[in-house]
């Protein structure tokens, strides 16, 4: 079986070398526009299964002929280029697990991907990822469900000025989070906010004080979920909202160019590259932090499950915790779909994985095998 890994960044290199070592049977080919990156990214895992190709995802004619040589697809495409991904995939007839930040909604696709005999899992990371699968399996617990909150951040062990914060995912990605509204429900009806607002500092175990704002993390939830208050926010260390709100405020994050001493240039092209630049630390260790709660009733009465999770920069391997947290749920639902152990076809999220028990383990083992631990807290309310 041969499985396509499109982009070789921090995450698609991770979970590229671990689905390779884990399925020595696989041959796995890492795809990128970046030719030098796909080809040292390849040598540095080695391997006989492993090789590389040049692709240039934004070119669908293009893809659609490349796609046609694999059984499998996982996608790390920036988030714009995401939708076109899977549209390409469900005309090859070929599964995908994806990981990319879409502004669009990938269960519009559900009827299409199911006629054509696939199964396409988006938002399979840490969050949405793991946090979708902590939901699907603890609505399967609960009677009727009240509340989903879920709160995670990716950061560095210690603030780095000028943000408190380096960057170990992709800076367009980081961007879309601060700028794209969140969708979340209020009294059980679908509501929009602005990114970075309800603002709130929390504590949280082995961390300490953080500051956790809305993002559009919800995601599918919003739409395989019946709940009545269901939100996700982000956390960062105290003060980097404010911050960001500043240099939003200023229009920093605007992708329309204005004229600088007559040459165009675009505000959010220009940060980008200064965030790539001024906030790309790879020497900088990290950790991950989610916290996941379903509240709900349970023969009547008030339950709520509560999740967290804390995992920290390998030393060992040299692998940042957002890409272990991120790459390595990627690489587990692979083997999954790869294994036929999941059947369903359509355009399958995480949770739905999660509701189905056989599923849920093997995905709970699988990050347990590789270290990363969460936690489950059972509390009458």
């Amino acid at each position: 079986m041969k499985v396509l890994v499109l982009g070789s960044g921090n995450i698609g290199s991770a979970a590229a070398e671990d689905l390779a070592k884990s399925m020595s049977s696989a041959e796995i080919v890492i795809a990128d526009k970046d030719r030098t990156r796909a080809r040292t990214v390849a040598e540095s895992i080695g391997g006989s299964n492993v090789s590389w190709m040049q692709v240039d995802a934004s070119s669908p004619k293009k893809l659609l002929h490349v796609l046609k040589d694999f059984e499998l697809i996982m996608g790390f495409l920036p988030g714009r280029l995401g939708y076109g991904l899977m549209e390409t995939c469900i005309e090859a007839k070929k599964d995908l697990v994806d990981v990319s930040y879409m502004a669009e909604n990938p269960l519009q696709l559900q009827r299409v991907a199911a006629k054509a005999g696939i199964t396409i899992v988006p938002d399979c990371g840490l969050a949405p990822g793991i946090s979708n699968f902590l939901v699907g399996h603890t609505v399967r617990e609960l009677d009727r469900i009240k509340a989903v909150h879920i709160m995670v951040g990716g950061l560095p062990d210690k603030p780095i000025p000028p943000l408190g914060y380096a960057i170990t995912w992709s800076s367009e990605s980081l961007i879309d989070e601060y700028t794209r509204k969140a969708m979340m429900i209020r009294h059980g009806k679908k509501t929009v906010v602005e990114a970075l607002s309800g603002l709130e500092t929390i504590d949280f175990p082995g961390v300490g004080k953080l500051e956790a704002f809305y993002t559009d993390g919800l995601r599918t939830l919003a739409y395989t979920i019946d709940g009545e208050d269901m939100w996700e926010k982000t956390l960062r260390y105290p003060g980097h909202a404010e911050k960001v709100r500043l240099l939003k405020a200023l229009g920093f994050f605007k992708e329309d160019e204005i004229d600088v001493n007559a040459v165009k240039v675009s505000p959010r092209r220009l940060t980008l590259k200064l965030f790539d630049q001024k906030l790309k630390k790879p020497e900088i260790r990290d950790f991950v932090a989610l916290r996941v709660e379903v509240c709900g009733l349970q023969k009547g009465k008030k339950m709520c499950y509560t999740y967290h999770l804390l995992d920290r920069y390998d030393k060992q391997r040299q692998i940042t915790a957002m890409a272990r947290t991120t790459a390595y749920p990627m690489s587990i639902v692979a083997q999954v779909i790869l294994s036929k152990a999941a059947r369903e076809k359509g355009v399958v999220p995480p949770e739905k994985l999660g509701m189905d028990d056989k599923v849920f383990k093997l995905f709970q083992d699988g990050l347990e095998k590789r270290g990363i631990r969460i936690s489950e807290e059972k509390t009458a309310r």
